[in-house]
């Protein structure tokens, strides 16, 4: 079964294979998540479960009742980060309301899909957003070099298309990396080492996923 686990981004190291090579890899802590509600077809259309990592800052007797509800239920204390997994099958006996998901649900090789929020970078413009190659910086080009060209079309009536790329915000968006290979697991120390980048700064919440298209 694919399942999916609530994750930290701990920032990028490298490793070494066992002929000595150097992995880029990204180090994310996954402390073990407890299973706070198992949806199925019948009462919620679907089948999914809803996990909860992490200890809220404040008192527990402060968290908001559907919040503290389920974690009683869990027989565990209210949780601060809340997501939740879509199954394509009905959950079985070992995942059931209150049971935790550790890191060893993964194992090395195998392929995970990695989904955050990307990195801010504010408002940009086509060069930078896009990748757009810029004007001509001679024959007569003024002031308008890292412009984009027209966007309108030749045709009535003339608008500009739905989707047209332009200056805008960039980044602090919801993303996921595909297919990224998970170089090893260190269930002592709750870490999981993928190699490669995944989206969001350090320190920020991330969810680990069986990739999808393997």
């Amino acid at each position: 079964m694919k399942l999916g686990l609530i994750g930290r981004k701990l920032g990028m190291t490298q490793v070494f294979d066992d002929e000595r090579r150097v992995i880029p890899v990204t180090v994310i802590e996954v402390e073990p998540n407890v299973i706070l509600q198992v949806k199925t077809p019948e009462r919620d259309g679907y089948h999914a479960l809803k996990l909860g990592t992490g200890e809220l800052n404040s008192t527990p007797r402060r968290a908001r009742k559907p919040i503290a509800g389920q974690a009683k239920a869990a027989d565990c204390s209210p949780k601060r980060v809340l997501r939740e997994i879509r199954l394509h099958e009905a959950p079985g006996e070992e995942l059931q309301v209150g049971n935790q998901l550790t890191v060893e649900t993964f194992q090395p090789g195998e392929k995970v899909d990695v989904t955050g929020t990307s990195k801010g970078r504010g408002y940009a413009g086509v060069m930078k957003r896009h990748g757009f190659k810029g004007a001509l910086k001679t024959h007569g080009t003024h002031e308008f070099f890292r412009h984009g060209g027209a966007i309108g079309m030749n045709m009535t009536p003339g608008h500009v298309i739905k989707g047209m790329k332009m200056p805008g915000q960039m980044g602090n968006k919801r993303a996921t990396t595909q297919n990224l290979t998970v170089v090893e697991i260190r269930p002592e120390e709750n870490l999981v080492l993928l190699k490669g980048a995944v989206p969001g700064a350090r320190n920020s919440t991330v969810v680990i996923k069986h990739a999808v298209k393997v």
